[in-house]
Formats: C-alpha cells, structure tokens, sequence
C-alpha cells in the first residue's frame, strides 16, 4: 500500500478543518479544544483512507461505520450534569461534526466537506451574537413570595404578572401557619422584571421576597 500525495492532501485540509473549528472551542476554554478537534479530524480522515485500502472488493464503509459510533462514545464524555442544567452538548456536536468533516475530506468529498465548515464555522462564531441578543429580551427568574394566606393575593400577582407581558412558566404554592410560601417561573424582558421587584417593594402585604 502506497502513500500518495494525495493523501498528505487530505491529512492537511483534516488539520485544518479539525484546527478552525477547534480554535473556536479552545478560545471559549472549552473540554475540547484546539488540539483535541485537529487530532479527531485527522484520524477521522485516515481511518476513512485506511477503509477504502483495506477493504479491497469488500464493503469499504465497515470501518468508517465504527467511526461515529466511536465518535459517540467520545462526545457523551464532554456532556455534565451541574445541578437542574446540562453543560457540554454543543461540544458534543462540534466533536461529532469535527469527525464527519474528516470523513468527508478522507473520502474525497471536498466541497461537501468545505460547506459543512463554513456552515459550522458562522454557527459557532456569529450565533452566540445571536442568542445573546435574545437572552437580553427574554430572561428567566424564580421568584419566592411570603405573604399572608389569601388566594386573592395569589390571583392579583399573576394578573399583575400577566398585564405586564411577562410569562408565567410555572407556580407553587404552600401553607406556613398564617402565611403562604409562593414561588413562580417567569420570563420576559429585563426591565419588566425590574418594574416586578418594584411591585413587590411597594405591596406591604408581602413580608419578604427572593428571587
């Protein structure tokens, strides 16, 4: 089996399609960073070389097959459970879409392989812009109320809540001898979360609040 240039070819375009994306991961100091994506590029790439040489009249894709779920087995480590959220799962996705852009180049798909890139590189470069945008209108707090029981007191809150466009996600509701523990999920914008916590300053009947 000989090496043809070819081949250095694809090793160099996996480095460098594993080295742009992971440039990105290793700036946000994420697990799998910079070196990480380029080594899994590259191998993703030569194990895809290796499957059509070796295979000779035989099934050429066995060996790329293993690939992603070897892939699988690889990103699932990068996925963490902190408390109530789950942290990792865009690296997850970068390592899976690292591996297949790596296929691609080792099996000589060039332009799907460079559309892939280009498609992952404005997702992960000009989307957080995005989602930063829309974080900024659109915020999520758990609010906790102590007031006394009265489920007139509930009812007005939630209309107040209501009138004032944010949304109410979720509530509960419990009984502390004279008064009452309540607690809703809201979301909206920052500044109708700010005229909320002026409601609360200003209503006398509620003892104490957190959020």
């Amino acid at each position: 089996m000989d090496f043809m240039f070819e081949d250095l070819v694809k090793i160099l375009l996996a480095l460098a399609a594993g080295g742009l994306i992971g440039l990105e991961r290793e700036l946000r100091d994420k697990s799998a960073g910079f070196r990480t994506l380029i080594f899994i590029s590259i191998g993703a790439a030569t194990f895809t070389i290796l499957s059509s040489r070796l295979a000779a009249d035989k099934d050429p894709t066995r060996i790329a097959a293993n690939i992603v779920t070897g892939i699988g087995f690889l990103g699932a480590g990068t996925i963490l459970h902190e408390g109530l959220r789950i942290t990792g799962l865009t690296t997850a996705a970068t390592i899976w879409l690292t591996a297949a852009l790596g296929m691609a180049i080792g099996g000589g798909q060039y332009l799907l392989a460079g559309i892939a890139l280009v498609v992952a590189i404005v997702v992960l470069w000009l989307f957080p812009i995005i989602e930063i945008s829309v974080d900024k209108t659109h915020e999520e707090h758990t609010y906790e109320v102590l007031c006394p029981v009265d489920l007139a007191k509930i009812e007005s809150i939630e209309v107040w809540l209501r009138g004032q466009g944010l949304r109410v996600r979720s509530g509960h509701h419990a009984k502390e001898g004279d008064y009452m523990r309540c607690s809703w999920v809201v979301t909206g914008a920052p500044k109708k979360h700010e005229k909320f916590l002026q409601f609360l300053f200003s209503d006398k009947d509620i003892k104490e609040f957190r959020y």
